[in-house]
């Protein structure tokens, strides 16, 4: 069983499944340039290797840290380059982006605190909370 495992991760479908995304991605990220498609021998399947399944991992773990694709590629081309400069400010543009969304969604959470206070503390009209979402920004 474990080795009917192991060659199901080197097709594209065994690869996609271990990092849980779909083919479709495998293949869309190939077309970006983030991930190598591997040469094709006549009358057989391209084979992936556990490089290519590292960078799939790589490639889901600055998705969720917030890079964009364009920027992952980056990231990939300066890890060849060793350009620390460039990869530490991509990073820290990173950083700046989440503390600003962490401020906006302060924001709402304590503008929405407020309007569940204001529900709570009346008995008599329509609740606050309700008339908030009705307006128009």
């Amino acid at each position: 069983m474990v080795r009917n495992q192991a060659l199901n991760r080197d097709t594209i479908s065994g690869l996609a499944k271990s990092a849980g995304v779909g083919v479709e991605t495998v293949r869309y990220y190939q077309r970006r340039g983030l991930l190598p498609e591997p040469a094709r021998p006549p009358g057989e399947i391209r084979r992936y290797g556990e490089a290519d399944v590292k960078r799939m991992r790589f490639i889901r773990s600055a998705q969720a840290a917030g890079f964009t694709l364009a920027e992952i590629g980056e990231l990939i081309a300066l890890d060849a380059s060793d350009d620390r400069a460039r990869a530490r400010e991509l990073a820290q543009s990173r950083v700046a982006a989440i503390d600003g969304k962490i401020a906006e969604l302060q924001e709402a959470r304590d503008a929405l605190a407020g309007l569940a206070r204001a529900c709570a503390s009346s008995q008599k009209g329509p609740c606050p909370i309700l008339r908030a979402f009705e307006r128009e920004k």
